[in-house]
């Protein structure tokens, strides 16, 4: 006879395949009447597969809300057995691991300040060896690709066959539109480095407030993330944590109703040969600007052995502030934005420097 934890267990693998998977809950327990609310609220619009909640809260400075700690598990244990969705809660240390599958948690997720400490992320792998768990990690706080691949190595290493991803954003200096500045190029590449594992969009954390919560999610949609893990909570402005980027369940609801959810491929033979055509000018495109850009550094090099002949300096500030600004002015008129096109300039003219420092110092 099948026991109620191996029902439990079948019914997170098949959420754990579902595309997408939608995890949602509060930022934080506060009081059992909280997370019961919020989850049968939840489960009531039939729209969420998982359930989470804080547990234990990594905060910022001493002296803010960390958490209800360990007595808000059975809350959560008593809203799996109410709604029948499997749970979620994270976790930073060896401690957090052992009491969350106490309580029967049936999938955890590793947070972007546990991430960023490789000796933490040992530590918790090294709790889960020999457990057969879904595990998410989310990327580190600062822009550290390798931390977060080293991160997701270790739960692999020690034997976690189901491992997948969280986009929260990254922190930026001076950033303001965004709590964490999303920086889409990053998880573009994680995805490329591993293809096919699950990545979830966490725009809570990247928006920090509600207003972008549905155009950031609808990003991520657009770039074919596998799911989207969204705080929720009854009563959103008096939250006892991040309030402000926190929805009802039913607005919750209601936002993804309003969601365009689109597909990596389709079958249609007119969409894949009006693809194919297109795809077909981008690489010949590609292959001019390669070839003007290896020509542009041939010139370089040539300006590289006049400026070591003469003893002027590789860097000509003036001369790349009046490139930059032309630069601009053109890009406009094309329709290319002036970020892209400072980041377009500066790896070229880095590229630029790179030549003309090795004809210098040979």
């Amino acid at each position: 006879m099948q026991t109620a934890t191996q029902s439990m267990k079948e019914l997170m693998q098949t959420k754990w395949n579902k595309r997408p998977l939608i995890i949602s809950g509060p930022c934080s327990a506060e009081t059992e009447e909280q997370v019961m609310e919020t989850a049968t609220r939840l489960a009531k619009t039939g729209k969420v597969d998982v359930l989470r909640a804080g547990i234990w809260k990594p905060r910022t400075k001493p002296g803010l809300f960390e958490g209800i700690g360990t007595k808000g598990l059975p809350w959560l244990a008593s809203a799996k057995k109410v709604t029948g969705l499997p749970i979620t809660v994270e976790v930073a240390t060896a401690k957090h691991v052992q009491d969350a599958l106490q309580f029967d948690v049936d999938m955890l997720w590793i947070g972007a300040r546990t991430t960023v400490n490789p000796f933490s992320v040992q530590e918790v792998a090294d709790a889960l060896r020999g457990v057969d768990i879904p595990v998410l990690i989310k990327n580190p706080i600062n822009a550290d690709l390798e931390l977060w691949t080293g991160g997701i190595e270790r739960l692999q290493k020690v034997g976690v066959k189901q491992v997948g991803m969280i986009h929260r954003g990254f922190a930026s200096y001076g950033n303001t539109e965004f709590r964490n500045a999303p920086m889409w190029h990053l998880p573009i590449e994680m995805k490329r480095r591993f293809p096919g594992m699950p990545l979830i969009c966490d725009p809570s954390h990247i928006c920090g407030n509600r207003t972008l919560l549905q155009s950031v999610s609808q990003k991520s949609i657009d770039l074919d993330f596998d799911g989207i893990m969204l705080e929720t909570h009854i009563d959103p402005d008096n939250a006892w944590s991040d309030a402000k980027q926190q929805i009802t369940p039913e607005k919750f609801a209601e936002m993804l109703d309003a969601l365009v959810w689109r597909h990596e491929n389709t079958d249609a033979k007119e969409f894949i040969t009006a693809l194919a055509t297109l795809r077909e000018q981008i690489n010949h495109l590609d292959d001019e600007l390669m070839t003007i850009l290896g020509q542009r550094m041939k010139i370089a090099d040539k300006i590289g052995e006049y400026k070591k002949n003469n003893d002027i300096t590789i860097l000509q500030t003036n001369r790349w502030n009046e490139i930059l600004e032309k630069a601009y002015a053109k890009g406009e008129k094309l329709g290319l934005s002036k970020e892209f096109i400072t980041k377009y300039y500066d790896a070229i003219h880095l590229e630029s420097i790179n030549h003309q420092n090795n004809i210098m110092n040979s």
